[in-house]
């Protein structure tokens, strides 16, 4: 059985273009609701970057969060590709992905 990281990674590449999900999502799909602060810490160490797309996940309430090339970065990101980011924050009406893990 692949171990945490790896199954925050592979539900993380879930994502698709244009949509964001949040830490606490993943952590939904982890059967883990409470571990959504351990999802951002995998999340900061991706070594899988870009197919892991680690900046398209948010935090619960639609601000950006962080990032571990900056907020701006990510930000930017995510408007390449077709998520509007006003004042820091996603409508996550129109943008949600809820992931499902599947072992």
């Amino acid at each position: 059985m692949a171990n945490f990281t790896e199954k925050v990674y592979k539900i993380t590449a879930l994502i698709p273009r244009g949509h964001v999900s949040t830490y606490q999502a993943i952590a939904r799909a982890l059967k883990n609701s409470h571990s959504s602060r351990a999802v951002g810490n995998a999340l900061n160490k991706n070594p899988y970057a870009p197919k892991v797309p680690c900046h398209r996940v948010i935090r619960s309430n639609g601000q950006v969060g962080g990032f571990a090339r900056g907020s701006a970065k990510k930000t930017d990101m995510l408007r390449k590709e077709g998520v509007a980011v006003k004042n820091g924050r996603i409508d996550l009406k129109n943008y949600l992905y809820e992931p499902k893990f599947k072992k």
